[in-house]
């Protein structure tokens, strides 16, 4: 067996610079080495300092993030994928990532891929998955190419996640002209496991044998970690090479086997293999470990012909793993695989070496230190040139008396009109093509809830997960915009009778090396911090999606949250945003110190109804928002509220006409006297931390003696539930009053319409 790197033709910077790579990068290697890399090398280079792989750009500020509790199992980063402790033994795995590239060029291939990747990160950590969730970025619904994307993206989605079996129960759809060219589509996958038997990316031993499972390896989605590092242009359509495909039957498999593997306690390490397939598996459970690794390729199944080393190490097939297997246990991971029609091929070993040896019949075509391709040691680590958007100036001197207000004449269409948005309007189109009910323990799903709930099946508890981001706020105020993703996915969680627990997230941004795009992203962090620090949610870890931008500049910035709280009683305390019975009272939650604000900035009516992305992000106060959401738990586990739904997306009049919609009832509200204020702030403005929320008559009295032992929060008795009209008064005068049914067509039928055009 050889015992160096053969001679191959010289790599030189040309080719480095089509690898994605600097000449500074390039250099760095060569004198790393002290030679030039081999083409397979190059490529290894490549991918692992890639931006989806290195976080090359990023890294220094997501270190800034609040990334300890109690409640976590595992450090942020250590892992596939974040782990927090729910008690009586058990772990919940969860992670949100992007697969915004791909699906721009091939939209059900993509998102396809994107459920199924992120299903393995969780159950390469021992857990089995039990939803799924994502959120999804368009342009305008008026434009075909959006239509066919948003069509491929929904149908891929819906077809893995259904043959696969997990259910998606909840997830977000926005639509704008920023996202046009550029989709997001990001997907999160949440699973249980016993805290005892929790999986780890390790190659720890030497001597252990390298295995890999699953589906052959193909040419597909080969460079597809540095696709994914670079911008859309015209020329992304010839890439569609470096989208994988999926096979959700040949993922379930993988699924059970891995489970039956790992119960076995035959696997040492598991590691999936999703960006940069072998390469990123190897080398960073390899660094991770202190250890090296022989991997020797001309072993592993391929299923096309002449495949070079350089494919094979690079190739993104789906439905694909690495595993070490425990010393003298070899026989049965092989057996358990082949009972599953799997692969389950021996490839490599554990070395004690500290290098990664890559053979092809015999000779050796790289040798790699692993730490210095690894995220965070020898992989470079930026931080770029940061400048404040020149748009800024202009959006902030929005003032708000050159839009016409709304009167008692032209609120109600103002509110229908709101409801046809597509960004507000019924998303059953989409959710009706997943199955949200497999495995029979979805308690909430999507529809009539701010956030699903998911029995942990074997006891009273149950899991409430939300994915959510307002772009545009983070557009007009990045580190606010970002404070108030993390409030509202939390208030979400709290709505629906769940205690706030940590956050994953998928920070979706453009170009970082233009410096008002960095500035955004660093503001952005800032504000997740703030909201994660008050709210008391760590961030267990996630995913950095740079280069988001077409030829027509980049998408609004957009750090999409995925939140994971807690439900002590599924049965008592899961709550939806229907209105529910006659007779019920109506409340208003807010802060103590306002009840309604005079701002419509940044909101959805400015946005829609104006045609106006202006102003400034709502107002939000993160302790005002921790006392209100804290009053609304605690008369949620009390088992006084009927209904709950925070104030978001549309402000206070959409929210009552939401709940009248699930519900099928209307409601008389008096919203109070407001002379200082635009009729359209109090009905369309979009200030943060209020919630409308219900109890039975009974209980009303009881609900106001509970939350006078909250400070810093105020409870107002707006109206009853009842009758088949919205009725609303502000100042004793009826300003609108519409009939549910009128709501509830608007509404349903908004994006179908457009979808059939």
């Amino acid at each position: 067996m050889a015992e160096s790197t053969p001679h191959v033709p010289d790599v030189d910077l040309d080719l480095a610079i089509e690898h994605g790579l600097t000449e500074e990068e390039y250099n760095w290697i060569v004198d790393a080495l002290g030679r030039t890399p081999t083409f397979v090398e190059l490529g290894i280079y490549s991918v692992m300092w890639s931006e989806h792989c290195s976080y090359k750009n990023s890294l220094a500020l997501l270190k800034t993030l609040p990334n300890e509790g109690d409640q976590l199992l595992v450090e942020a980063g250590e892992e596939n994928a974040g782990l927090v402790d729910i008690g009586e033994g058990l772990g919940v795995a969860f992670k949100i990532e992007s697969h915004n590239h791909p699906s721009a060029v091939e939209p059900y291939q993509g998102a396809a891929t994107g459920v199924g990747g992120i299903h393995r990160d969780i159950f390469t950590m021992g857990a089995r998955p039990i939803c799924a969730l994502n959120s999804l970025r368009f342009g305008s619904l008026e434009e075909p190419r959006v239509r066919y994307l948003f069509d491929g993206v929904v149908r891929g989605i819906g077809d893995y996640g259904n043959s696969f079996g997990v259910p998606t129960v909840a997830g977000e759809v926005y639509f704008d002209d920023a996202y046009e060219g550029n989709p997001l589509v990001n997907a999160m996958s949440v699973g249980i496991v016993d805290s005892d038997r929790i999986a780890s990316a390790a190659a720890d031993e030497a001597g252990c044998q390298v295995y890999i499972v699953g589906s052959s390896t193909g040419r597909d989605g080969i460079h597809g970690a540095t696709f994914a590092s670079e911008e859309i242009s015209e020329e992304s359509e010839e890439k569609r090479p470096s989208v994988q495909v999926g096979d959700p039957f040949q993922e379930k498999l993988l699924l059970e086997a891995t489970l039956e593997a790992l119960k076995a306690e035959v696997v040492a390490g598991i590691q999936d293999m999703g960006a940069a397939g072998i390469t990123s598996s190897s080398f960073e459970m390899t660094a991770s470990s202190g250890t090296g690794m022989d991997l020797h390729l001309d072993r592993v199944p391929v299923r096309e012909s002449k495949m070079t080393p350089y494919e094979i190490m690079l190739s993104e097939s789906q439905e694909r793993m690495l595993i070490v297997c425990k010393k003298g246990r070899e026989e049965e991971l092989k057996a358990i695989f082949e009972k599953w029609d799997l692969n389950a091929q021996h490839i490599g070993e554990v070395t004690d070496t500290d290098r990664v040896r890559v053979f092809w019949h015999g000779d050796v075509v790289a040798d790699l230190d692993p730490h210095h391709l690894a995220a965070g040691e020898g992989a470079p680590v930026y931080e770029r040139e940061t400048e404040e958007p020149n748009y800024l100036a202009a959006t902030r001197a929005f003032d708000a008396s050159s839009v016409e207000d709304v009167t008692a004449e032209t609120a109600e269409d103002a509110l229908v009109g709101l409801l046809a948005a597509p960004n507000i309007a019924s998303k059953r189109w989409v959710f009706e093509q997943y199955d949200t009910m497999v495995r029979t323990n979805t308690v909430v799903g999507p529809g009539p809830s701010d956030a699903a709930v998911v029995r942990v099946k074997g006891t009273d508890r149950g899991l409430a997960v939300k994915t959510d981001c307002n772009g545009r706020y983070v557009y007009l105020n990045p580190r606010r915009g970002a404070q108030i993703a993390v409030a509202e996915a939390a208030r979400n969680v709290t709505c629906a009778g769940g205690r706030p627990m940590a956050i994953t997230n998928c920070l979706n941004f453009g170009n970082p090396y233009k410096p008002e795009v960095y500035w955004t992203f660093e503001q952005a962090i800032r504000g997740m911090s703030d909201a994660c620090e008050a709210l008391e949610t760590p961030v267990t870890g996630g995913n950095v999606s740079f280069y988001n931008e077409h030829p027509e500049g980049a998408v609004f910035p957009t750090p999409t949250i995925g939140m994971l709280g807690i439900v002590d009683d599924v049965t008592e305390h899961s709550t939806t945003s229907a209105f529910q019975d006659e007779g019920d009272v109506l409340f208003l939650l807010t802060p103590d110190a306002w009840t309604h604000r005079d701002d419509i900035g940044g909101s959805e009516y400015l946005a829609s109804l104006h045609g106006m992305t202006t102003g400034d992000a709502p107002h939000l106060n993160l302790e005002e928002e921790r006392a209100v959401q804290d009053a609304m738990l605690t008369l949620i586990r009390d088992g006084c509220v009927h209904h709950a739904h925070d104030v978001s997306d549309g402000g206070l009049a959409v929210a009552l006409a939401e709940s009248a919609i699930h519900g099928g009832v209307g409601a008389k509200v008096d919203l109070g006297t407001a002379d200082d204020l635009r009729t359209d702030a109090v009905l369309f403005g979009e200030a943060q931390s209020r919630i409308a929320f219900s109890t039975t008559a009974d209980d009303a009295d009881r609900a106001e003696r509970l939350l006078a032992e909250h400070p810093g929060i105020g409870v107002h008795r707006v109206g009853t539930v009842g009758g088949d009209h919205l009725r609303m008064e502000l100042g004793g005068a009826t300003l609108l009053n519409v009939p549910v049914d009128r709501l509830a067509s608007t509404y349903e039928s908004a994006i179908p319409d457009k979808m059939n055009a």
